[in-house]
């Protein structure tokens, strides 16, 4: 972020700040708009007191609704709202991950005498696509044989395969395996690889044989030599588009890889606390306050994972008062009965495509963060044990509905 830009949100956010320490519990300040939005999250099976809600008109910085602001409360996949900040700010838009085909030896005619190593350095989107295109590279290079074997190299990344405090269910069920070295989200046929670099490197020793390549001693993981030979390599589409994909759909694979991927580049190891370090560090730079926050992975998944309703407001201002990061978060961001995790939801309201906003859903969290138009940023948070997915999904849409129609008059 430009540093006059940054100058005036923190100078904005320390005035919010203020007014959000002395706002009437509740938002029971005089006027109807206040007394909608509370009576919007006073709903049967919504815990009030488990809640919390921000709003600030954008033009002004004021707030219109605060209740629990500070209260640390789960975010669910509002968490992938600090990735996105960190992953553009850090690496930038534009950034790709590469997966290269290493040569270990020499080539002798058509022959490669020694290994290949197909390593990875955390491409989420990778494919089968992607590896035939490697394999083409290297019949292009004018091999069609290789003495010895392909090695999966996935040690851009550690070997944890989830992150800090998720449920045992979790793994494979809501995310794949996290490697630095994964094709296809770990699919083999109908099922998930629990080994997926393995399973990358077998792959892709069957597509040599596709494109004329044999190899005489099949596929194993390994570590690439310091002296090897780039013989091919694929790039992953921008970071910018990788962002998109995450927040519309809500994807907790991407964001975990991301969060790897600012570890190894941002801070020479590819782990999830390494990535969350570069995280936190990215927010305290920017000005968003970080009381109460605890992040220990990317996609929110975690028991562990609290954030707070200002804190998730901050963090947007932040974003939309940035004009390099402006339309990177609204490209991002799902649209209210039209698009990603809101296509069903607030239709046939004034919200619709209105309200751009991220979702967030699990057993104890549901959460609702964003703008209506250009007039207000906000954000909802409701925990439960276990949450009402219906009912703090209807009381969300409700506050937000409620802005919308307040940006009419």
């Amino acid at each position: 972020m430009k540093r006059h830009v940054l100058a005036r949100v923190v100078a904005a956010f320390g005035v919010v700040s203020a007014v959000l320490a002395s706002a009437a519990p509740g938002g029971a300040a005089n006027g109807s708009l206040p007394s909608l939005l509370s009576r919007a999250l006073h709903a049967p099976f919504v815990d009030f007191a488990t809640s919390g809600a921000v709003a600030v008109d954008l033009f002004t910085g004021r707030v219109v609704f605060a209740h629990n602001a500070t209260l640390p409360l789960r975010p669910a996949s509002n968490e992938k709202l600090a990735v996105t900040y960190a992953a553009l700010t850090a690496l930038g838009p534009a950034f790709r991950i590469e997966t290269d085909v290493l040569g270990e030896g020499e080539q002798d005619g058509s022959t490669w005498h020694g290994n290949l190593v197909l390593k990875g350095y955390g491409d989420p989107t990778l494919s089968s696509q992607d590896l035939a295109a490697l394999a083409h590279q290297v019949r292009a290079d004018g091999i069609t044989a290789v003495s010895g074997e392909v090695l999966g190299d996935e040690t851009w990344f550690d070997t944890r395969r989830t992150a800090p405090g998720w449920k045992a269910a979790f793994y494979i069920k809501e995310s794949p395996p996290l490697s630095a070295l994964i094709v296809d989200r770990g699919a083999v046929g109908r099922f998930t690889s629990h080994n997926p670099a393995l399973s990358a490197a077998q792959k892709f020793t069957k597509l040599l044989a596709r494109a004329g390549v044999r190899v005489a001693g099949g596929a194993t993981l390994g570590v690439a030599d310091d002296a090897g030979v780039e013989l091919a390599s694929f790039d992953s589409p921008t970071l910018a588009s990788m962002v998109h994909w995450m927040d519309k759909v809500s994807d907790n694979f991407t964001a975990e890889m991301l969060v790897k991927e600012l570890g190894a580049v941002q801070a020479g190891a590819g782990t999830t606390a390494a990535g969350i370090r570069v995280v936190r560090a990215q927010l305290a730079d920017a000005g968003v306050p970080l009381d109460g926050v605890t992040m220990v992975d990317g996609s929110g998944l975690s028991l562990i994972d609290r954030m707070t309703a200002s804190t998730l407001v901050a963090l947007l201002r932040v974003m939309w008062s940035d004009p390099s990061m402006h339309q990177e978060l609204l490209a991002s961001l799902p649209v209210a009965g039209r698009s990603g995790t809101l296509h069903d939801r607030m239709r046939h309201t004034v919200a619709v495509g209105v309200v751009r906003a991220k979702t967030g859903t699990t057993d104890n969290s549901t959460a609702l963060s964003g703008f209506v138009g250009e007039s207000y940023v906000f954000s909802v948070l409701v925990n439960g044990a276990p949450v009402s997915w219906t009912a703090s999904r209807d009381a969300e849409d409700r506050f937000a509905i409620a802005l919308a129609a307040q940006q009419l008059h």
